[in-house]
C-alpha cells in the first residue's frame, strides 16, 4: 500500500478535479456554426437550426447556428476561428482561402453544387430577351461576395461582351438573392441575377407571378456553395462532422427535413480544386487581385 503525505494527496485531488474540469468542458465544448446570408436572417436560422441540431447529435457537443449580417463578415469568422463551420458560396469560398493563406478546406458540397446555375430575371413586358438587351439598363446582382448572385452571371455577361461598368446605366446589390427577386418585382430594376435554387423556390412557394416577371437566361454551369472549416480543427472532429454530413439520407424524417431546407438531394465529398475555376473567374473579372 502506498502512502501519500498530505501534500502530495492534496496535489493528486488537484491533478484529477482538473482533469474532470477538462472532461467536463469539452463535453460543454460549443460547435460554432454560420453562413453567409444568401437570404433573409429569420430564413437563414430557419433553415440552418435543423441541421445545428442533428450536428449536435452526431458530434456529442453543444451546437449554435448564428446568422452574420454580410458575406465578408462570414469569411472572417472562419479565417479568425470565430466559428468552426461555415456554409459558403464558391467565391465566399475562394476569398476564404485567399484570406486565410490556404488554410480553410472544403469538406463537402450539395450533389446540385457540381453543376450550379444562375438566372437573369426580367419583367415579362420589359422587353429585355437576351443578354444583349441589358445594354442601357438598371441591372441588380445580389451581395457583391455572391458566386451566384455576382461573380458568374458578371463572368457569362463579360464573355458575351458586356461590361457592367460600361454598358448599364445603373448597377445595384441587393445583398441577399430574395432582395434581388424584389428588386425587379418592385420594379427599382429592370433586371437581375440570382441563384437558380433560390428563384425555383420562390416559383414553387407562389411567392412571385412568373407572368409578370420570369427567366430569360440561365447560365452555364459551375461549381457551387460548400461547408468549410478551418484547418486547424482538429482532424478527427473535422472526419466526424464530414461524415456526418454524407450520412443525411432523404429516406428518414431527419434527413429529409434538412436536405429538403439545405434544398439539396444528398451532400458529397468536395475538395479546393473544385474551386479554381472560380478563382480564376474571379480574377479574370477584376474581383480578385494578382497573385
Amino acid at each position: 500500500m502506498i502512502s501519500l503525505s498530505p501534500s502530495r494527496t492534496l496535489r493528486a485531488l488537484a491533478t484529477v478535479a482538473l482533469v474532470g474540469f477538462g472532461a467536463f468542458a469539452h463535453a460543454q465544448q460549443v460547435f460554432r456554426v454560420t453562413t453567409i446570408p444568401e437570404e433573409a436572417a429569420t430564413e437563414q436560422v430557419r433553415k440552418f437550426t435543423p441541421i445545428a441540431s442533428y450536428l449536435e447529435k452526431r458530434l456529442g457537443m453543444k451546437v449554435e447556428f448564428t446568422p452574420v449580417n454580410d458575406y465578408p463578415a462570414a469569411v472572417e469568422a472562419l479565417v479568425n476561428k470565430k466559428v468552426d463551420l461555415v456554409w459558403f458560396g464558391g467565391f465566399t469560398h475562394v476569398q476564404a482561402q485567399l484570406r486565410s493563406g490556404g488554410k480553410i478546406i472544403p469538406i463537402a458540397q450539395r450533389e446540385e453544387d457540381t453543376k450550379f446555375q444562375s438566372v437573369f430575371i426580367a419583367k415579362t413586358d420589359s422587353g429585355i430577351k437576351t443578354l444583349s438587351d441589358l445594354k442601357g439598363k438598371q441591372i441588380s446582382f445580389g451581395s457583391q461576395s455572391s458566386t451566384s448572385g455576382h461573380l458568374m452571371p458578371r463572368n457569362f455577361l463579360l464573355e458575351a461582351g458586356l461590361n457592367p461598368e460600361k454598358d448599364f446605366k445603373r448597377i445595384a446589390y441587393s445583398g441577399a438573392h430574395d432582395a434581388t427577386i424584389a428588386s425587379v418585382v418592385s420594379g427599382k430594376v429592370e433586371a437581375a441575377a440570382l441563384d437558380i435554387t433560390v428563384w425555383r423556390k420562390f416559383v414553387s412557394e407562389n411567392k412571385v407571378d412568373t407572368k409578370a416577371v420570369n427567366v430569360f437566361y440561365t447560365t452555364p454551369p459551375f461549381f457551387n456553395y460548400n461547408w468549410s472549416v478551418h484547418a486547424d480543427l482538429p482532424a478527427a472532429l473535422r472526419e466526424k462532422i464530414t461524415k456526418a454530413l454524407l450520412d443525411l439520407d432523404a429516406g428518414t424524417p431527419e434527413g429529409k427535413e434538412i436536405l429538403q431546407l439545405n434544398r439539396a438531394t444528398r451532400y458529397i465529398p468536395t475538395k479546393a480544386e473544385n474551386y479554381k475555376g472560380l478563382e480564376a473567374a474571379g480574377r479574370s473579372a477584376g474581383l480578385i487581385g494578382a497573385p
